[in-house]
């Protein structure tokens, strides 16, 4: 629980990631009174940005997946991942998601809204970023979505969640082809066709629902299950997974050291501190500056 597992299998030219979240769900969740609809939602959010961030290869480098639209009943979900820790924060209109029943679509939540994926690089300070539409029936649809259109890379995710007397579990999937096996080479150009490709992608899609968050099937052994007529796939140890939020006063003085001594003025409160909210962790820091 609370991991991710990579994998490859070689002559498929192919790699993808595994990964299983619960108690790390709660810790996030538990900053902010999230009605069920809504956890179901940063559940699913927080497992993608596990899925998507652990391909990054250097430490430091960040994962940023943000949801954003105008006139939706969530108007702002964001998470992001960094060196195996994952943080979340969802913005919602509760009456009107009250009014939504207890099952609503995506298109219920955003209405017309986008998703952007960012890759922020330690070693280089690159930044990549592309957005999409919020199309579809799920943030993962969004997500493989993003990898064939603006990575050219054919990629296939699946999520699921659950959540049993307030304790939520999710987990995820991830599968891409690359050319040759190898990063960095020529794309295939979203070659759906290709031969390797549809193997592992029906492959892929057989998983159930169940098995991505039975607390009982080890990653490795989901994995197996799907790809054990294969010659050879390599794995992982499973890497651990936890709640990471990067706020402190030293962090908020830094950014607010940014500003000048006027825009510092109309922060000040009748005290004279500056109250920062941290949406993640739902703490408040009061900063004398």
């Amino acid at each position: 629980m609370d991991c991710v597992l990579h994998f490859t299998i070689p002559s498929r030219d192919a790699r993808g990631r595994a990964v299983r979240l619960g108690p790390v769900l709660d810790l996030v969740q538990s900053a902010h009174d999230y009605p069920p609809p809504i956890r179901k939602l940063l559940a699913e959010a927080l497992v993608l940005g596990a899925l998507m961030g652990s391909l990054l290869k250097d430490q430091d480098s960040q994962l940023t997946m943000q949801a954003q639209t105008q006139d939706g009943v969530v108007d702002l979900l964001v998470c992001d991942y960094r060196n195996g820790e994952v943080r979340g924060y969802a913005r919602h209109d509760e009456e009107r998601l009250a009014a939504l029943g207890p099952n609503p679509t995506l298109h219920d939540l955003f209405g017309k809204g986008y998703l952007a994926i960012t890759f922020d690089l330690a070693v280089t300070g690159q930044r990549y970023q592309g957005v999409v539409p919020l199309e579809g029936d799920s943030l993962a649809q969004a997500c493989q979505a993003y990898f064939i259109q603006s990575e050219q890379v054919p990629t296939l995710i699946r999520v699921a969640t659950s959540d049993v007397d307030g304790h939520c579990v999710a987990g995820g999937l991830l599968v891409q082809h690359l050319p040759d096996g190898e990063e960095g080479r020529t794309r295939l150009h979203v070659q759906l066709d290709h031969p390797h490709w549809e193997h592992v992608a029906v492959l892929a899609g057989s998983t159930r629902d169940a098995e991505l968050v039975d607390k009982d099937l080890a990653l490795d052994q989901l994995v197996w299950r799907l790809f054990h007529e294969e010659s050879e796939v390599r794995v992982s140890e499973d890497a651990p997974l936890k709640r990471g939020c990067r706020c402190s006063e030293e962090h908020y003085r830094s950014i607010l050291s940014r500003f000048g001594e006027g825009e510092l003025a109309e922060m000040r409160d009748e005290n004279g501190e500056i109250i920062i909210d941290c949406a993640f962790c739902s703490r408040l820091f009061p900063i004398s500056m």
